[in-house]
């Protein structure tokens, strides 16, 4: 069984994901964004957060470190998952496919790091998270299994409430398998306009059409005329 997972993103009129390249509020000053984005992450009570390679890569900044003893042939590392803290009280998730992200602790904000990664990523890899006190989940090919890992998520950790906080890609991938419950969008009145085409949601030439329908659920004005949209996916 896999957790409840609700896509939680904020962006500006025109698409645009990263606030610091917004424009400033109409006297001038910069609001906090991540800060309101922040408080509505909290009022969602998720157990556990995810985020994509690149996202991660901005808060574990490590270098490659594997461990010494694994050179010697007899060393061996579970292939399939590793789990360094079952109890913690909130999990921040990686997807990383290829094994790049690196550590300098195990945990985000106080978070139990739970590092998602494809079949292909070497022994060593797996060796060095161990090492570091983190938990992965390796999937069983290639690319992910997402559906396969959310419900060992669940099973394994207890997670049952995710917040899924992209990048694009990510969230177009979760949405095109069915395994988005919710959409939590908060809309800001300011511009980017750096990118011909913007989105909170990504996935190839051949999009989600014909794949998913959303239903209204709610919609609030919040302070400094951010909308807050929530909406019911279902998959189609």
């Amino acid at each position: 069984m896999k957790p409840h997972v609700i896509c939680h993103m904020i962006s500006s009129l025109d698409g645009g994901l990263h606030p610091s390249r917004w424009t400033e509020s109409p006297d001038g000053s910069r609001v906090d964004w991540t800060a309101l984005y922040q408080s509505c992450h909290e009022k969602l009570e998720g157990d556990a957060w995810m985020v994509g390679r690149v996202t991660m890569a901005e808060m574990s900044k490590g270098n490659p470190h594997p461990p010494h003893e694994h050179e010697h042939e007899h060393d061996k590392v579970d292939r399939s998952r590793h789990f360094a803290n079952r109890e913690a009280a909130n999990y921040a998730i990686a997807v990383d496919t290829s094994g790049k992200l690196h550590f300098t602790k195990n945990e985000i904000d106080g978070d139990h790091v739970v590092v998602l990664l494809g079949g292909d990523v070497p022994d060593s890899h797996l060796a060095e998270l161990a090492g570091d006190g983190i938990s992965y989940i390796v999937s069983t090919q290639p690319q992910l299994d997402l559906p396969a890992m959310l419900d060992t998520l669940n099973r394994e950790l207890g997670i049952k409430r995710l917040l899924l906080e992209g990048g694009a890609g990510i969230n177009g991938s979760f949405l095109a398998e069915g395994l988005v419950d919710e959409i939590s969008l908060l809309v800001a009145p300011a511009l980017d306009g750096r990118a011909a085409s913007q989105s909170f949601v990504e996935f190839g030439e051949e999009g989600l059409a014909g794949k998913v329908a959303l239903s209204l659920k709610s919609c609030e004005t919040l302070d400094h005329g951010v909308i807050y949209l929530r909406y019911t996916v279902a998959p189609r």
